[in-house]
């Protein structure tokens, strides 16, 4: 897909050397280059959806973390500082990605690259039947030790996958439950409005996130990884439930 992308950063260099990074992506369509916030929210008003903001923290006027929260959610923000201190504060605005100066290709690539992918995943057509007419369910049965196990769906905390088993654990300190089952065809059984996948090997309930800490979840003792390819949708699920 083609994704409508802008520029703002006061540092001519800096922002000559996106300009042309984005002139050689052929799937990113360069809408405007602004050296401060002030003069691309004029231009920006009324025009075509941008998908993509690269957005310099560090400006004179509106900084990128003020712009950032007066722009449509539908834009995804991709931050690019010479200072790594304002890493924490990108997530809190639910940036996609943060790039440090000096910024090369590849690193600008894998976030453009993320930025596809949340919008392949956010504009793919949901079906209207399964969605409006099917309640979540209550359980699920599961294969573990010759015998089939129903668990309430209420009950788990988190699925752990475990090469071609995955591990259920379970609220109350309940013993977790092994199934020969794979994290793909588990994800499937599980309601995507009540689950939520975070890494290539963890699967979360929305609602059992009690504690972030440094990037990743906790549940009492266990720390849960958040891997950069579902950490987008997590930040959005949170922030959706955050006062800011």
């Amino acid at each position: 897909m083609n994704l409508n992308c802008i520029i703002i950063d006061d540092e001519p260099l800096a922002l000559e050397l996106l300009q042309s990074y984005v002139e050689k992506t052929s799937f990113l369509n360069l809408c405007g280059t602004y050296p401060n916030a002030i003069q691309a929210m004029k231009d920006m008003a009324g025009k075509e959806p941008v998908h993509i903001l690269f957005l310099d923290i560090q400006m004179p006027g509106i900084d990128g973390l003020e712009f950032s929260r007066l722009i449509d959610s539908y834009t995804r923000i991709v931050f690019t500082t010479a200072f790594d201190r304002y890493a924490v504060d990108s997530y809190k605005v639910n940036a996609l990605d943060y790039l440090l100066k000096p910024i090369s290709y590849s690193s600008f690539l894998q976030a453009v690259n993320k930025a596809v992918h949340w919008f392949e995943l956010h504009e793919k057509p949901k079906p209207i039947e399964a969605e409006n007419t099917q309640p979540n369910p209550e359980y699920i049965f599961v294969k573990s030790d010759y015998k089939l196990i129903q668990i309430p769906l209420n009950n788990i905390l988190y699925i752990e996958g475990l090469k071609d088993y995955v591990k259920i654990h379970l609220e109350d300190g309940q013993k977790p439950i092994l199934s020969l089952l794979s994290m793909k065809s588990m994800e499937e059984r599980l309601p995507a409005n009540q689950f939520i996948r975070v890494h290539r090997s963890f699967i979360v309930q929305k609602n059992k996130i009690k504690v972030i800490d440094r990037g990743r979840i906790v549940f009492n003792k266990e720390y849960i990884p958040v891997s950069e390819s579902y950490k987008q949708e997590l930040f959005a699920y949170i922030n959706e439930h955050s006062i800011q």
